[in-house]
């Protein structure tokens, strides 16, 4: 109940317990097997321990160079120092190892965490490995009926051959991995029994939680609703998480730039988009009511040109005044021009034909 309520790991609990620092209902325990029934009154050095909330999840993307523990004898960094304020106390769905990378599921129920990681639940976990050697799908079949790896046996292993790149030292290989149970080292242990050398492991998937786009260093809470969905049989009724919203958010702020849906991420340098190029910074709007404002000038900027008035050509002058080089003048009307004396048309006389002029 104290590793549930975010107080210590289980480990840690029992080293209180140990040294006299837990109470129940007044009464120093002497040993963790004790049952806290409802109303019962727990406290850690006098201070009462409130009810643990519900279960909640996060999706982390581990670099390399960061342990997964807590803390470290060779003071090392571990993921844990590595997150970000304002998360609750979290343990590790399984473990990454130091050159490892890739999805980390983090989570405030210890019941869950270990529901998730033994093999008996059968939930998948898939890699991508880099491995140096040489190797055909046919031998990489072979791992479907499982391996004895120095006297560890590891269950079935389902490996596809992605694509090799032909070199002067040999080939680099690209390997996807399946596999249900999470022992340690064991992907870099089994394809080394194979005669390659992983020189890189990235975990893409953990049962139905994806890496997805988030970046190394991020991390992302999974919402109320997906827990409730996809891993209702793993958690107690009591501990279900209600409503449908995270509570807690990435520490980034939405940018209004040119690209849909590009962040500020929290790095230093100017805000990118997809592509990593900077977006500018959408100006305020105006408040109702108010005129929008007209562009002020600097003195001594350039002004547009005034237009230059254009006359129409005079008949037989090769320019006006004031017309530009290349101009050309509007050209006559077509209508014919009439004869002098002629007879301006008219209705015809009365009285007989018309005689000729």
């Amino acid at each position: 109940m104290l590793a549930r309520a975010g107080v210590a790991s289980r480990r840690e609990v029992e080293r209180l317990i140990e040294a006299g620092r837990v109470a129940l209902n007044g009464q120093v325990l002497t040993t963790p097997a004790v049952k806290v029934e409802a109303g019962d009154i727990l406290t850690v050095d006098g201070a009462v321990v409130t009810e643990a909330e519900p279960a909640r999840l996060f999706r982390y993307h581990k670099p390399i160079d960061l342990v997964t523990s807590h803390k470290d004898p060779q003071g090392r960094q571990t993921v844990f120092e590595a997150l970000p304020s304002g998360l609750p106390r979290l343990i590790s769905v399984g473990r990454l190892d130091i050159n490892s990378e890739g999805l980390l599921l983090l989570t405030n129920d210890g019941g869950l965490a270990r529901a998730l990681e033994m093999p008996a639940t059968g939930i998948v976990r898939r890699y991508r490995a880099r491995a140096r050697g040489r190797v055909t799908q046919e031998r990489l079949d072979t791992l479907k009926k499982g391996i004895t790896v120095e006297g560890v046996h590891y269950g079935a292993i389902d490996a596809t051959l992605d694509k090799a790149k032909e070199g002067p030292q040999g080939a680099n290989l690209w390997i996807t991995v399946v596999l249900a149970e999470g022992k340690n080292r064991e992907v870099r242990r089994v394809l080394e029994a194979l005669g390659l050398k992983v020189n890189r492991l990235i975990r893409l998937s953990y049962g139905p939680f994806a890496l997805g786009t988030l970046l190394p260093g991020e991390v992302e809470e999974v919402g109320p609703r997906v827990i409730r969905e996809q891993l209702a049989e793993h958690i107690a009724p009591a501990n279900l998480p209600k409503g449908d919203r995270p509570l807690w958010k990435k520490p980034a702020a939405v940018i209004a730039g040119p690209r849909r849906g590009a962040v500020e991420i929290d790095r230093p340098g100017k805000p990118v988009g997809r592509k990593g190029k900077p977006l500018r910074r959408s100006r305020a709007p105006a408040s109702a009511g108010e005129p929008p404002k007209k562009k002020e000038y600097k003195a001594g900027w350039a002004k547009p040109k005034p237009r230059a008035v254009i006359t129409p050509r005079a008949p037989g002058s090769k320019r006006g005044p004031g017309q530009p080089s290349g101009h050309r003048a509007p050209k006559p009307s077509a209508s014919p021009p009439q004869r002098t004396g002629a007879r301006p048309p008219g209705p015809p006389r009365s009285g007989g034909p018309r005689r000729r002029g």
